[in-house]
């Protein structure tokens, strides 16, 4: 289910970054640039949007929806690891001392 989501994940992804980079800006008019008499409705209101605002629309709003359904299928497959499960194993090593051969003294590492 996981790998499935992610294949869908990524078309919608590639088809949002297509539509938008396909998609004709209110401000890319050369009249708009130089005073045009368009140039007055360039921050106006569009009216209806066209196929390709409202496929936009459609995309983004599906890959928000599945960025959230992954984000938490992923954080409910990651487990926390208890550092007090396995209380068997000790804390602190003990360092052996060895015994020098010309004496008796302990030497220590």
């Amino acid at each position: 289910m996981y790998e499935i989501l992610i294949v869908v994940y990524l078309l919608v992804a590639m088809a949002l970054i297509g539509l938008v980079l396909i998609q004709h800006g209110k401000g890319a008019d050369m009249g708009a640039a130089f005073g045009a008499g368009a140039s007055a409705t360039v921050f106006g209101s569009s009216g209806t949007g066209n196929f390709l605002t409202k496929t936009t629309t459609i995309l983004a709003t599906i890959f928000f929806v599945l960025s959230i359904v992954l984000g938490n299928y992923s954080a409910g497959q990651s487990k926390k690891v208890d550092e007090w499960q396995n209380l068997e194993v000790p804390a602190t090593e003990q360092v052996e001392q060895k015994k020098d051969d010309a004496s008796d003294i302990p030497v220590g590492n």
